[in-house]
């Protein structure tokens, strides 16, 4: 069955008939029965069935075969989820598309006689090989679900499509549902980092950030953050994380991303409030977003769309969110911007070894530039703030489904992209930034400021407000925040750059 969807475009990869043509002149065959070859091809598994009869249609080994024709098929190495030849033969599990968007679980089996065995073992094992590259097989996973997440349907949609993704893959998979604000910082807090490969979470973008702060309470949490990934399947409103990493809103597509995705160091922020430091992954926003996200949990029930609504009831009041804005700028030109990113994207992707250690044992990394209630540094930027319109960071580019805000952000370059507009733009020009954000063309705006920045500082000047981070309201108070080059893992499709379209040239 196909699983409910926000995806614009899938992420896995559909079948392809004539894969024939792509195939490697090393590539292993393997004849299994009496006329069907099984070969490895560049990026898919190509099945012949040779078989000539005069019966119309006879099915044999999973497969039909054609009076006086050649059938042939191939399935995209990236869904391969398992292989293996036992007793009963050579089995293969796969995940099959579905719809344009979603996948279940296919199976092919195949009758191995006895002397061909061995020949059969050492296929199973390249096919492996190419299948997975250099994710690891077999992940052991802590399953956190938030069955109050966004449409309160969290726990069905992962029973019913992503666990059997899992199972076919067979990783490990222990699954534990919270039952309370803060319940998942508690369960990171206390697991033991050496029982699991990831901790997956099913819900919205408010779980990763529990875990990823439950982490880094540990008395050793650079180490947490280094050895336990963290990823998610969609199941609350926005799902940012999951369109980042997996490219998708689909909760079968992500479970094939996340069965298949590599380790991957990620970029985290200290936030300092007072004397309270806390860890953001994904956003912080002041102004006209924050008010669209947490001013409308009355609408919740309309999912990402609540976020537009929001936006567009605050547009039409030309309210401004006055601050002071102080910004440590690393690159504030958009040119040098977007060739940071091309080197960036042309660089070798920095994965992180699942026995990637940390120097030291300690907890978070010092802060460089202290906390909010130290003296402001001398060499920031201070930004006039007096009639901020919107104020918004990212650490990741895409965030929600359509929505890539930030299409210069990276993974690990140790830096934070700072978007930033003044209020008094006309209401033509804000309506053509959300029109100009889904086709790519909101970042060279000249109305909209963007500067990749290690740490700024934001102190409101009203009484009362909103400030989100990672979707989570905060006090209305100044906030710091610093980034921490690759403190965090999460697990990844590429291993490299987020499912999202860099800047244009």
């Amino acid at each position: 069955m196909a699983s409910p969807d926000g995806a614009t475009r899938p992420s896995f990869n559909a079948d392809q008939p004539d894969s024939q043509s792509q195939l490697l002149q090393h590539d292993s065959t393997l004849t299994v029965g009496q006329s069907t070859t099984l070969t490895l091809g560049s990026d898919a598994l190509v099945i012949a069935d040779d078989r000539s009869t005069r019966k119309p249609d006879r099915s044999c080994c999973g497969l039909m075969s054609k009076s006086n024709t050649k059938e042939n098929r191939s399935i995209a190495l990236y869904n391969i989820l398992h292989a293996e030849v036992s007793s009963a033969g050579l089995t293969i599990t796969y995940a099959d598309p579905v719809t344009k968007h979603d996948v279940t679980v296919g199976a092919l089996q195949y009758t191995i006689a006895d002397e061909d065995k061995a020949k059969a073992e050492a296929f199973t094992a390249r096919l492996l090989d190419l299948a997975y590259g250099n994710a690891k097989r077999y992940k052991r996973f802590k399953v956190l679900i938030n069955p109050f997440g966004g449409k309160g349907i969290a726990s069905r949609l992962y029973h019913q499509y992503a666990a059997p993704i899992l199972a076919a893959a067979h990783c490990a998979v222990e699954v534990e549902e919270t039952t309370h604000g803060g319940h998942a910082t508690e369960i990171a807090e206390q697991i033991d980092i050496d029982a699991y490969d990831a901790i997956v979470c099913c819900s919205g973008d408010g779980l990763p950030y529990e875990v990823f702060n439950g982490l880094a309470k540990k008395p050793n949490a650079r180490v947490a953050l280094s050895k336990l990934a963290v990823a998610m399947i969609p199941g609350g409103s926005g799902n940012a994380m999951a369109w980042n990493l997996c490219g998708t809103g689909s909760v079968s597509v992500a479970a094939l991303a996340i069965v298949k995705g590599v380790r991957t160091p990620m970029d985290l922020v200290s936030i300092t409030q007072g004397k309270t430091r806390t860890l953001s992954f994904l956003s912080q926003s002041f102004g006209i977003i924050a008010e669209s996200d947490l001013g409308t949990d009355n609408i919740r029930w309309m999912g990402a769309h609540r976020f537009t609504y929001g936006f567009l009831v605050r547009l039409m009041q030309r309210t401004v969110w006055p601050c002071d804005l102080a910004v440590k700028v690393e690159i504030d030109d958009k040119n040098a911007i977007k060739e940071h990113y091309r080197r960036y994207a042309a660089g070798e992707p920095p994965r992180r070894p699942s026995e990637d250690t940390v120097a030291g044992s300690g907890g978070l990394p010092d802060l460089k530039y202290g906390t909010v209630l130290d003296e402001l540094p001398q060499d920031w930027e201070v930004v006039p703030g007096e009639n901020m319109g919107n104020f918004y960071a990212g650490n990741m580019a895409i965030v929600s489904a359509d929505t890539n805000f930030f299409p210069a952000s990276l993974p690990n370059d140790g830096l934070i992209d700072v978007v930033t507009i003044d209020g008094n733009v006309s209401r033509l020009t804000s309506l053509k930034m959300m029109t100009e954000i889904p086709e790519g063309g909101f970042f060279d705006m000249p109305e909209v400021k963007i500067r990749k920045a290690s740490a700024y500082r934001l102190t409101p000047r009203e009484n009362e407000g909103y400030i989100s981070v990672d979707g989570e309201r905060i006090p209305f108070e100044p906030f710091q925040v610093e980034v921490h080059r690759g403190l965090g893992t999460v697990l990844s499709k590429s291993g490299h750059l987020y499912e999202a379209e860099g800047p244009r040239p």
